[in-house]
């Protein structure tokens, strides 16, 4: 019913974005920009869309400064890595890939998120 208001997505497409209580506060769902525009809110969801990505710029070249910084001490540098999965070489194809390597579901038990970076 209303498809045509939806975009024609199906029942299942338009609830894959619902927000979800207790989830990780870096959860797409909770994307402030997607909030707006699903509000129809558009120009204040690509202002804040441009502050995302903005914000993303800058974290990124702080990490590039601080490889660069460790390469020219000499001293070992950590990239990022993320907190719920780890890369793995597939043993049959070779391919990298990201597996799951514990933690969300006992941090969302826990509603413990401290080690989430703050990416919104």
């Amino acid at each position: 019913k209303y498809a045509e208001n939806m975009y024609y997505f199906s029942e299942l497409a338009l609830t894959l974005n619902a927000p979800e209580g207790g989830t990780a506060p870096t959860d797409s769902r909770r994307r402030p920009d997607q909030r707006l525009m699903e509000n129809g809110r558009w120009d204040e969801a690509n202002a804040e869309k441009q502050r995302l990505e903005e914000k993303q710029r800058l974290s990124r070249k702080r990490r590039e400064a601080e490889a660069a910084r460790a390469t020219e001490d000499g001293t070992p540098y950590d990239p990022y890595k993320p907190l719920w999965f780890e890369r793995r070489k597939d043993p049959v194809t070779q391919e990298l890939e990201h597996v799951y390597k514990g933690g969300y579901w006992e941090s969302k038990e826990k509603q413990e998120w401290t080690l989430c970076p703050d990416i919104f």
